[in-house]
């Protein structure tokens, strides 16, 4: 008797009404969001009128969040949280709204760094521009000129001309969301330049980079370090050279980054080369072309 009850309520003139993804309970929708990446969550958001309440759930966005979005969410708007007037207008910000803001670019340290949050996993990634760096020689101008450029997030690079020493360094205190990352060089062979609408690219002064190879070192507070070197190669194009790996254990203590290219070889000069920034990405996680150093 049930079953036929139960067969007779599905059927509606010689058709079979089954239940729509429409009538899925908000919940269950939610439960569905947990285990995807924000762009299919936002993508789902738009099938039907469940999917986009879940979407808006503040649980199904804090489980996308790096543990440490609190302490993230105060580099925005320049730290105003320390103020007071930062941490009243994060708690009236949805999770969802927290990551869409963190997923954004985060300036600084007066706009020499960058961090935001990769948009599918949400990893924790940081830039670091030329002017942030100690580069030997930076202030001369036979040897380096900051060049404009829309090749840049940061708009501009340091563009070596000629020099016998060559050594950039830099430091960086952050805390990390545990997780292994890698650190890369964006360097560039090369000054690129548009005309007539077309990029191009002069190489005249590129030389000394065949001769000896560059050496990269990364080292932490905590005792890891990475040695590595590579002959920088490919004029013409961007390319990332991975410097090392690291491991960051715990969000409670920042972590101290030291790291560095260098070659020193004073029997030739070298130039012809594009500074533009220092990228810290969760391992694994690539825009560009990925050059790794031999140890």
């Amino acid at each position: 008797m049930g079953a036929g009850v139960s067969d007779l309520a599905g059927m509606e003139a010689g058709k079979v009404v089954g239940a729509g993804l429409g009538e899925l309970p908000e919940l269950c929708a939610a439960e569905v969001l947990l285990h995807l990446d924000a762009p299919d969550i936002c993508r789902l958001a738009r099938l039907n009128r469940a999917f986009r309440g879940a979407a808006a759930a503040d649980f199904v966005w804090e489980a996308k969040l790096p543990e440490n979005y609190g302490y993230l969410l105060g580099f925005v708007d320049g730290g105003k949280e320390e103020e007071g007037g930062g941490r009243g207008q994060r708690s009236v910000m949805g999770k969802k709204e927290m990551y869409a803001r963190l997923a954004k670019a985060v300036p600084f340290d007066g706009g020499k760094k960058e961090l935001w949050l990769e948009k599918s996993k949400g990893g924790v990634c940081i830039a670091l521009s030329s002017k942030s760096l100690v580069i030997t020689g930076i202030d001369d101008r036979r040897y380096w000129a900051h060049m404009p450029t829309t090749e840049s997030r940061f708009h501009s690079v340091a563009y070596l001309q000629q020099i016998w020493w060559f050594e950039v360094v830099g430091e960086l205190e952050f805390c990390f969301p545990a997780g292994t990352y890698s650190l890369y060089f964006r360097l560039h062979l090369g000054k690129a330049s548009t005309r007539f609408g077309r990029r191009v690219c002069s190489s005249e002064q590129i030389h000394g980079w065949d001769k000896k190879p560059v050496r990269f070192q990364l080292s932490t507070s905590d005792g890891q370090h990475a040695l590595s070197q590579c002959y920088l190669d490919e004029p013409g194009s961007w390319i990332l050279y991975h410097v090392g790996d690291f491991v960051a254990s715990t969000t409670e203590q920042p972590i101290k980054l030291k790291f560095s290219l260098a070659q020193i070889d004073c029997t030739h000069t070298k130039g012809g080369l594009c500074v533009d920034s220092v990228l810290v990405y969760p391992k694994g996680f690539q825009q560009e072309k990925v050059i790794s150093s031999q140890k």
